[in-house]
Order: structure tokens, then sequence, then C-alpha cells
């Protein structure tokens, strides 16, 4: 009898080192989680940035062209005085 009672509390020792090495791990896991979340939302608010210069860049293209224009207007003007 005294036997399976020390199985079992042995049982339950080896069950409950186990249980708290996983919750540890479980720790670790939830905050790596955390920061790959971090990293998405910067990620994410780089992406925004990133298409708001894209959206400047093409106006700034067209202004460019446009003075481009306008200089070449000029100096036609200028050549035909």
């Amino acid at each position: 009898m005294w036997v399976w009672i020390a199985v079992v509390v042995i049982a339950l020792i080896v069950l409950s080192v186990a249980a708290l090495k996983t919750l540890g791990r479980l720790h670790g896991l939830e905050r790596a989680a955390r920061r790959l979340q971090h990293r998405q939302e910067e990620a994410l608010a780089l992406q925004a940035a990133g298409d708001r210069l894209q959206v400047t860049l093409e106006g700034l293209q067209e202004r460019a062209e446009l003075a481009q224009g306008q200089v070449e207007t000029i100096k036609a003007g200028r050549g035909k005085k």
C-alpha cells in the first residue's frame, strides 16, 4: 500500500515540475508574441509613412515636370525675340 502512495506522490511531483516548466515557457512565448505584435505595429506605421512619401514624391515629380515645361516655354519665348 505504501508503495502505491509513494508512486502517486512521485508522479504528482514530476507532473508539477513539468507543469511549472511549461508555464515558464508559456510566459516567454507571451513576451515574444507581444514584441512581435509591437514590431508589426511599427512596420504598419512605416508602411503608411512610405505610402505618404510615395504620394509626396509623385506630386513633386508632377511639379518638376510642370516647371520644366515652363522653363522650356520661357526659353522658346526668348529665342523668338
